[in-house]
């Protein structure tokens, strides 16, 4: 969270009022108890007011076992040795990296924002997602997921939060167009993306699987 503060303020100024990106770096750190003492230094950090690393984003795509495809961003202060660990991970586990463009095309680029289910009206909320331009709703029992179009995220969100929602979560995610089974190499592509994930360069990671409930209940056994 500490890096995409940094450089959501690098790249669009250090006012979140100005700049979406960042505002949205903010709220998600400090729904997860970040100090504010911490925001405002990785802002100060970002737009070179203090001392710091300088980030670079990439991205890199590649295959699981089975062939599912995985892509992954990164913010990284060295693209040799990111490049270098995440392929390690991949070998490691029965994959491999690809080149650009292989798999970026199988997941579609949304917004999602989450709020959680504290007795909330549904019809409510949907219908004061909808006017806010968001595409669609989902009811996860604890949770509710509100999808946008990629460009208007920052938009639905702000019209969510003037209404008084709580938000507990919203990013701009990947949803896979098609998603392949994995029940029968579940735990070995679930090592590999939880290795993935544990990387301290890599921010997010995304796959186009599925696993049953039952495979997944006899993995927590």
């Amino acid at each position: 969270m500490v890096k995409e503060i940094i450089v959501s303020a690098r790249d669009g100024g250090g006012d979140p009022e100005m700049n979406p990106r960042l505002r949205l770096a903010i709220t998600n750190a400090r729904n997860e108890n970040m100090p504010n003492n911490n925001i405002e230094k990785a802002i100060r950090k970002g737009t070179g007011d203090l001392e710091g690393v300088n980030y670079e984003q990439n991205n890199y795509e590649g295959y699981g076992p089975g062939g599912v495809a995985i892509f992954l961003e990164t913010l990284t202060d060295n693209s040799k040795r990111t490049v270098s660990d995440i392929r390690h991970v991949f070998s490691k586990h029965g994959g491999h990296l690809a080149e650009t463009g292989s798999v970026a095309w199988m997941f579609e680029q949304k917004g999602l924002i989450e709020i959680l289910n504290e007795n909330l009206d549904e019809d409510e909320l949907m219908m004061a997602a909808l006017e806010a331009g968001a595409e669609d709703l989902e009811n996860e029992d604890d949770r509710f997921l509100i999808f946008t179009e990629y460009s208007k995220l920052h938009e639905v969100l702000a019209a969510l939060e003037k209404e008084d929602f709580k938000i507990e979560k919203a990013e701009l995610t990947r949803i896979p167009k098609n998603t392949i089974n994995a029940d029968e190499f579940a735990e070995k592509l679930i090592r590999l993306i939880e290795q993935l994930e544990d990387l301290d360069d890599v921010q997010k990671v995304f796959a186009n699987y599925e696993i049953s409930d039952e495979v997944f209940a006899e993995m927590e056994n």
